[in-house]
């Protein structure tokens, strides 16, 4: 979920402006028809197309790689170009790689359904629809599909025989808010947040009459849903929660802690948590998240300890408010980038496990969440407003060992 929900409006970058983007009258006037096909928010020189017919990028060292910091060059593969696989989603979110099935998933969550793109030939297929609004994947150790549903507000898994098993929809008796991303830990328990991103028309279901997101009941929620739908209110505050092997479920991180917590993953060594924390959403009455990236220490037990802040993910002055993330084998944080109106600023976040910025992956659309991936974890997948996108790097994204 991006940090569109009550975000602060963004000055807009001067490079968005043909001038800035120091191309000469006679260039705008020779090549007419590229520029007309390019994203508002492309900020190369000469502007880049990423069309499916888009020449090929002859770039060495892809020009939308900024680098921060010298780190960041031990990163990044100098000859691998950024891809655009596919577009036509509504709002990408949630992408997970399976190993087994060599093919990745996200969500597309207006839209109502999970897409898969398949390694061997790049063919990009509806592979779950309806989806009940999921938000979220990933892969458990067993290979199977875990998801977040916002129209259901549950976490559910897709069992090896076909069946689908929830894996939490309450906690002490109330009904999860809508839960949004999830991962699993060594020790077999499943983590996932708890935001109120959910509760609106175009990604789920806003509340019954009277609740939190529809307080004088002009919305009818049942409109377009199945007949079970559209009872539900919006009864707890934001949390962070763990589900163990057994079923038991156990809230580690409350809204007192962290507002809006979205995004998740853990460190390399599964000693620390990183949750993101964005903007307010439906029916919330507080300030809400700030476009932060916080971090906890772990323990054997799998309690949680030391929560701090991590990033205010300010860079050069513009906020690039995190969404998804996730970590690569040298303990860095890849975290998606919502910077608005920033051309420039959407995209990737590359972070030191110190939490220094060592570099960032320009995108010309607002990044909602990513994943690592491929035969060899060494390809970055980046879901992106409408598109899928994907990068070659020289390191890998973090498994269960």
């Amino acid at each position: 979920m991006s940090e569109r929900h009550g975000r602060k409006p963004m000055i807009i970058n001067r490079r968005q402006s043909l001038g800035a983007l120091g191309l000469g009258t006679a260039a705008m006037l020779a090549a007419p028809a590229v520029l007309a096909q390019q994203p508002p928010s492309t900020v190369t020189t000469p502007p880049r197309s990423f069309a499916p017919d888009a020449p090929p990028n002859v770039y060495f060292t892809d020009p939308d790689l900024v680098s921060h910091d010298p780190g960041f060059g031990a990163l990044i593969q100098a000859n691998a170009p950024l891809q655009r696989l596919w577009t036509g989603s509504l709002w990408a979110e949630g992408p997970a790689w399976s190993a087994v099935g060599q093919y990745l998933v996200w969500s597309d969550i207006p839209n109502n359904r999970q897409m898969r793109w398949l390694q061997e030939d790049g063919h990009v297929s509806a592979m779950r629809a309806p989806s009940n609004n999921s938000n979220g994947n990933c892969f458990d150790r067993q290979g199977r599909q875990l998801s977040c549903e916002h129209l259901t507000r549950r976490v559910v898994r897709y069992e090896l025989d076909g069946t689908v098993s929830i894996v939490a929809d309450q906690f002490q008796g109330k009904a999860l808010n809508s839960p949004n991303d999830v991962i699993q830990h060594p020790d077999g328990s499943v983590w996932f947040t708890d935001p109120p991103y959910g509760g609106q028309l175009y990604e789920g279901a806003a509340d019954a009459p009277g609740g939190p997101s529809n307080p004088e009941g002009l919305i009818d929620p049942r409109v377009g849903q199945p007949p079970e739908i559209g009872q539900a209110r919006r009864e707890m505050g934001h949390g962070v929660y763990r589900v163990t092997e057994d079923g038991a479920i156990s809230r580690v991180i409350d809204e007192a802690q962290l507002q809006n917590p979205n995004g998740l993953c853990f460190s390399p060594g599964f000693d620390r948590l990183y949750v993101t924390s964005t903007g307010a959403g439906p029916g919330d009455t507080g300030g809400g998240g700030k476009g932060e990236i916080f971090v906890f220490d772990l323990d054997e037990e799998g309690a949680i300890l030391n929560g701090r802040l991590f990033s205010d993910c300010m860079v050069d002055d513009i906020k690039c408010s995190p969404d998804g993330v996730c970590t690569d084998v040298f303990g860095n944080l890849w975290a998606s980038s919502s910077a608005g109106h920033a051309v420039g600023y959407n995209g990737v976040t590359c972070w030191s496990p110190e939490g220094v910025l060592l570099g960032r992956i320009r995108l010309p659309e607002i990044c909602g969440n990513l994943c690592f991936g491929g035969p060899k974890r060494n390809v970055l997948f980046m879901t992106a407003s409408q598109s899928l996108y994907a990068l070659h790097l020289a390191t890998q994204g973090v498994s269960f060992g």
